[in-house]
């Protein structure tokens, strides 16, 4: 039963992080779209647009937040691996469980307050002073949201580290 449920919530978080991924797939080809949209209509028909730069400043807060916890799945995030690698793979898996506990814990850091400044935000009903006058809690939720799931992986990172760790030490003796 206890399997079943782990399962079942892997393939929940899986499907979010996912989600996540396709959703920022999705803004960055609209970003490309409205933004190649209000090049033309500015310099060829001198009507630019009034929603593009402020909606384009939203898609590069969002992207980032909505993909991070799956590349990070993915182990395809930048890494400075050049001392690294010269270590054996039994210190390589405890440096590696150490970085994503710390990055983990920055990612907690990160959620608390967006979660403070979005209710603040919320609370006292304030919008952007721009054309779409859009909430800025909605704006600011990304960042608890995102930094939530990357929390989330770098925990799943540091077990999955801490295990090879293990196993690595017993296959040593």
């Amino acid at each position: 039963m206890n399997i079943h449920i782990s399962a079942k919530l892997n393939r929940i978080y899986n499907g979010i992080i996912g989600m996540g991924a396709l959703l920022a797939g999705v803004l960055l080809i609209f970003l490309m779209l409205s933004v190649t949209l209000d090049v033309v209509l500015r310099y060829f028909f001198s009507r630019p647009t009034s929603w593009v730069v402020e909606t384009a400043g939203y898609s590069l807060l969002y992207i980032p937040f909505l993909v991070a916890a799956w590349v990070q799945r993915r182990e395809d995030h930048v890494t400075m691996d050049l001392v690294l690698q010269r270590l054996n793979p039994r210190t390589q898996s405890l440096v590696n469980a150490i970085t994503s506990f710390v990055s983990a814990v920055i990612c907690i850091l990160l959620t608390w307050h967006g979660i403070r400044i979005t209710l603040y935000f919320f609370k006292i009903g304030y919008k952007t002073p721009t054309v779409l006058m859009v909430p800025k809690s909605m704006i600011i939720a990304i960042i608890f949201i995102g930094s939530f799931f990357l929390c989330i992986q770098f925990l799943i990172r540091v077990y999955s580290q801490l295990r090879t760790w293990k196993q690595l030490k017993y296959k040593d003796n």
